[in-house]
């Protein structure tokens, strides 16, 4: 099933991706979840956050299938948007200004160099400070969708929280089933910076960055008046992600992007993966 097919590995933010032409349907739809699970394999495959299949579309320049490591598939992802789109202008298959097909809507994306700025689907479903008991503990939460369920909670510093442990008990809380939640844990640096640690559901762990959870982390805290657009978010890889959006009176909010750096890290192609 998996041999002999070309692919790209790539990164935005360490948040770390393969990616497949797929327009010629090497792998199909039910192929694809077992796939991801094999590709993203850590130890015995490419080793990877998720599989992206670029595939063709009636209505956008491409449409694309994102897997998580665990072969489920996920609506949207910021990181793994940005890498599709630069991999999508390497190939040839879409100009700098593209739209592409998602599970979460058209998303639109401009390459800049190795800089990607992605406008993502208007955010929904949020609500503040409600607290849930977690491992025996309240914990307040508040909770946005910025094209997946995101989880916010605001810390005084992301360093002190145990992500992986309270990450996992969130996001399989009864209060989020059947599919369960992604979640973020955000501190307040300064009026236009926020450091973000995230536990992402399909990985299972802490992962080194999550461009939605940037994204819904960003809005939560300006809703709450901690922050202002442009939001600078620090993330655990190190690289610095920049969330503009536009704030309205009743708290709605508009016009989303999240820019920053993508790293083509090398081709290769399959082998031995029957």
């Amino acid at each position: 099933m998996l041999n002999n097919i070309e692919f790209a590995k790539m990164h935005g933010s360490g948040n770390d991706f393969v990616l497949i032409d797929n327009r010629d349907a090497l792998i199909s739809r039910e192929e694809a979840p077992e796939a991801a699970r094999r590709l993203c394999a850590r130890r015995v495959g490419i080793g990877a956050d998720g599989l992206i299949l670029i595939e063709k579309s009636d209505s956008a320049d491409f449409r694309w299938g994102f897997y998580n490591a665990d072969g489920s598939e996920a609506e949207m992802c910021g990181n793994g948007g940005r890498c599709a789109a630069r991999f999508a202008f390497m190939k040839g298959i879409a100009p700098e200004e593209m739209h592409f097909e998602t599970l979460a809507g058209i998303i639109s994306a401009h390459v800049k160099g190795t800089r990607v700025k992605l406008q993502l689907s208007p955010p929904f479903g949020m609500f503040l400070d409600r607290e849930l008991h977690v491992n025996g503990k309240p914990v307040k939460i508040s909770f946005v969708n910025t094209g997946v369920p995101h989880v916010v909670v605001v810390v005084d510093d992301v360093e002190d929280v145990p992500v992986v442990e309270t990450g996992r008990a969130l996001r399989q809380h009864d209060f989020f089933a059947p599919d369960g939640t992604n979640v973020n844990f955000t501190s307040r640096i300064d009026r236009n910076r926020i450091a973000v640690r995230t536990y992402e559901r399909g990985v299972e762990d802490e992962t080194l960055a999550c461009g939605t959870g940037s994204v819904a982390s960003a809005i939560v805290m300006a809703v709450k008046g901690l922050a202002e657009s442009p939001v600078e978010v620090q993330t655990r890889g190190g690289e610095i992600l920049t969330i503009y959006h536009d704030l309205l009176e009743n708290d709605e909010i508009k016009d989303v992007f999240l820019e920053g750096e993508t790293v083509h890290v090398y081709d290769g192609v399959t082998a031995g993966q029957n």
